[in-house]
């Protein structure tokens, strides 16, 4: 669950580095969201998603990198907004510091917790397309769905969204051949 904690003033990076330890949270255009454990469900969806993007970029000697949560990812220069997304894929080694991933990554999975759907449905796709995220799924364990959002172009109105269910192979728009087979994920 990802609820805004009440807003005094507007919040920095240095505010979600000064959170008490074991707690999380994101920082999105100066507000603070706290953001609730993740389910075994959950865990269990990022653990087998990461592991296919990892064996695929591993047997095809790519460049990318796939990092799960918590990862940093500081979207912008703002100093203003961070995210811990599910999972991040970053082809490009000059975005990854020790810190993170300093601008937007290739592609983001986030894996929707039942408590506030709408922040990754609304807030956050919104967020990524302004980015720049090229590829942006929605994983949905509640009603067995994903949905795919390709950006097009740098136009963030001009992207296109395709629906999937845990039963289908879902194409991954940023490779040309890979799948994943939702099916074989045993989910």
């Amino acid at each position: 669950m990802s609820l805004a904690l009440a807003q005094q003033r507007d919040y920095t990076i240095d505010d979600i580095y000064n959170l008490p330890e074991g707690q999380r949270a994101e920082l999105i255009n100066g507000q603070i969201y706290d953001m609730a454990p993740p389910s075994t469900t959950h865990q269990r969806i990022c653990g087998r998603l990461h592991q296919a993007i990892a064996n695929y970029i591993d047997s095809n000697d790519g460049n990318c990198e796939v990092f799960s949560a918590p990862f940093a990812v500081f979207l912008n220069e703002d100093n203003k907004t961070y995210v811990e997304p599910d999972i991040s894929v970053i082809c490009e080694p000059d975005k990854l510091t020790e810190r993170g991933c300093t601008s937007a990554p290739d592609w983001i999975i986030e894996i929707i917790s039942p408590g506030n759907p709408e922040y990754d449905y609304v807030r956050k796709l919104n967020l990524y397309l302004d980015a720049g995220v090229r590829e942006y799924w929605i994983v949905d364990p509640r009603d067995r769905k994903i949905l795919v959002y390709y950006l097009q172009n740098e136009h963030t109105e001009d992207f296109t969204v395709r629906p999937y269910t845990f039963q289908d192979k879902v194409k991954v728009n940023i490779y040309k051949d890979l799948c994943i087979d939702f099916n074989d994920l045993n989910l």
